[in-house]
């Protein structure tokens, strides 16, 4: 091949500029999905009840309770630190179980490790729990055992078992198999195996989601506490209900503030695991 013929394949398609292609490829297929989802969101909103009269008068409403809420006050320090208190304890207490929990509900979801009725089992647990949102299942267990701390300490464990579970199960199944056969060849039974050579190498992620999960709790343990599931949620929603509002936006303010220095601590400790 002469030096000419290089040059020549080395200018084909010279100028031209390169194109990233459409994710879908077919111009029928992607014009017509636009037009439907623009044909959806028409109808989706022309068809929703909306008040237009009670939204306009919920304005001035809302400016009145963005008005009344500054500047925040602190003078009831005492119910704010009591209410964060129970919070604190509810989401540890909920995260515990959780976690102890979703271990072996992850082993059981883990389809390389377990058999195929003991997968299915975990599975269904595991959706289950993550079917529901908090509040809801929140609103089932004050039905229960009635208002205060044991409502929402149950509801986060189901809550944490629905998250931690999954991503564990996960987990399990990318394992390094190599190391399962290993322990295996020594005449290790099930349980050993799990010990020296599953659990290893879960652990780092474990430690990982049990971090995110206590952070995430914390959040949740404000919103369930709203329909009396304990916490700071309750002492929120009764200053709402009396139009306290500078103390309900105090309550806001430090609900902020923990979940600040939650999410830097949370994420401190998983850079380090890591």
């Amino acid at each position: 091949m002469t030096q000419g013929d290089l040059s020549s394949r080395g200018n084909v398609g010279y100028g031209r500029k390169w194109k990233k292609p459409p994710f879908i490829v077919n111009p029928v297929i992607r014009y017509g999905l636009l037009a439907a989802a623009v044909v959806y969101f028409y109808w989706a909103f022309s068809t929703l009840p909306f008040d237009w009269e009670r939204i306009s008068e919920g304005l001035p409403r809302a400016a009145r309770i963005f008005g009344g809420g500054f500047p925040p006050s602190f003078e009831r320090a005492g119910l704010l630190l009591t209410g964060f208190k129970e919070s604190f304890q509810i989401a540890i207490l909920a995260t515990l179980l959780g976690v102890m929990l979703s271990i072996p509900f992850a082993i059981m979801a883990a389809r390389n490790i377990a058999p195929k009725p003991i997968y299915f089992l975990g599975r269904a647990v595991i959706i289950v729990s993550r079917s529901f949102h908090p509040v809801i299942v929140a609103i089932l267990f004050v039905k229960a055992v009635g208002f205060g701390p044991l409502a929402g300490i149950l509801t986060l464990t189901i809550y944490s078992i629905g998250f931690v579970g999954k991503l564990l199960a996960e987990e399990i199944e990318e394992i390094d198999w190599g190391q399962v056969e290993a322990v295996r060849a020594t005449g290790a039974g099930y349980f050993a195996t799990l010990v020296y050579s599953v659990f290893p190498q879960i652990l780092p992620r474990q430690v990982g989601l049990s971090m995110y999960q206590l952070d995430s709790n914390l959040r949740a343990s404000a919103v369930v506490g709203i329909v009396g599931a304990g916490g700071i949620g309750a002492t929120l929603m009764n200053a709402f209900g009396r139009y306290d509002y500078d103390f309900a936006f105090a309550i806001l303010l430090v609900i902020i503030g923990v979940i600040l220095v939650s999410e830097g601590v949370s994420g401190w400790v998983r850079k380090k695991i890591w």
